[in-house]
């Protein structure tokens, strides 16, 4: 196969990048153009709005014929794991075997506003073993776990499918169950380059230690993608404003994983044009209030990121390799607007 045709297994792209675009009706015509592209893994990620997760996976897989579809992700909690595990095994059969199941934590706060429980990582852990002995034709008896109690679990005795399960960590924790139990680890935006490379070694150092081949267990870093081939203002939106919606949700996590200043994150949010805005910065803010916003967050920590030309962005995410990912999901652009880049990065191979 030429290098222009070749799928680039280790480049993924979101659909729906951030808040959805116009809606869920973009999904197919986003999927096939990645497709087109070569992109290896379309993720889809998960809001309780118009972005459930099965429903857009299914439209995904129906519309492709080779690209990996992964959630990046969903939640184990938020269905029966029947449900999830039925869901998994239809689409690993539908879409002949390219499909994914990612799961995360998620984020207390928004559990707690919906009285669901809060995630563990016991919980997943359980979760991911318990998906794996049901698709493999288990009948689980009297389950008593930590995702729960359960007097019979199966799905189909005749089952022998090898689904991949993925997870999207942050902290050590979840990063060592990463590479215990699970084929992908998903990172998150904005990680250092000291973290990523502290998260790859947890990653790797905990398959090694649970008999596993570290090499099996594949970490992607997830990098924003935003060349200067864009208009400023959208720039702005997918960089400034993505990381300052990140600010409000989980900003101390953020900031603690990548050691950066906690007063800075404490004069953002005391702003009062952050505090102006009702809901995601990314989805409510005006382009004046973004231009705000941007005087307060440090250009270093808006670092770790493609910007620039098509060739600096493919120059940066190639550090990403070199920093130990084995793959990178280009981050908050569409296929259309990753295109040069994309370009570029097949003309630079070899």
């Amino acid at each position: 196969m030429q290098i222009e045709n070749r799928k680039l297994d280790e480049l993924g792209y979101y659909l729906l990048a951030g808040s959805g675009g116009e809606g869920p009706a973009t999904l197919m015509d986003e999927a096939r153009r990645g497709e087109e592209l070569g992109f290896g893994t379309g993720f889809i990620s998960e809001r309780w709005n118009v972005k459930e997760a099965s429903s857009l996976v299914g439209a995904a897989c129906a519309v492709t014929t080779c690209m990996q579809i992964a959630t990046a992700a969903t939640n184990h909690n938020t269905r029966h794991p029947l449900i999830t595990g039925s869901w998994a095994s239809t689409m690993h059969r539908l879409s002949g075997g390219r499909f994914t199941l990612g799961i995360g934590r998620g984020i207390a706060a928004v559990y707690n506003a919906f009285a669901v429980p809060a995630v563990t990582t016991a919980q997943m852990e359980d979760f991911a073993q318990v998906m794996r002995r049901l698709w493999h034709g288990e009948v689980v008896f009297n389950h008593d776990g930590p995702m729960g109690k359960y007097p019979v679990l199966v799905l189909d005795p005749d089952f022998n499918e090898d689904i991949r399960l993925a997870i999207v960590a942050f902290g050590p924790q979840t990063l060592a169950l990463g590479g215990r139990e699970f084929d992908d680890v998903i990172l998150h935006t904005y990680f250092t380059p000291e973290t990523l490379q502290r998260a790859v070694k947890i990653v790797k150092d905990a398959a090694e230690q649970s008999g596993r081949n570290p090499g099996d267990v594949r970490v992607w870093s997830c990098l924003a993608t935003v060349g200067d081939h864009l208009a400023e203002d959208l720039r702005l939106k997918k960089t400034v404003a993505r990381l300052a919606t990140y600010l409000q949700g989980y900003g101390e996590l953020l900031i603690n994983t990548n050691g950066w200043d906690p007063a800075v994150l404490q004069r953002f949010r005391d702003d009062k044009v952050v505090q102006s805005i009702a809901g995601g910065i990314d989805s409510r803010a005006t382009g004046d209030q973004i231009e705000h916003i941007a005087t307060l967050i440090p250009d270093e920590w808006l670092e770790p990121s493609a910007t620039g030309s098509a060739r600096q962005c493919v120059d940066r995410v190639r550090k990403e390799f070199d920093y130990g990912a084995d793959a990178v999901i280009m981050h908050g652009a569409t296929p259309d607007e990753l295109e040069p880049i994309i370009a570029q990065y097949r003309a630079s191979v070899g």
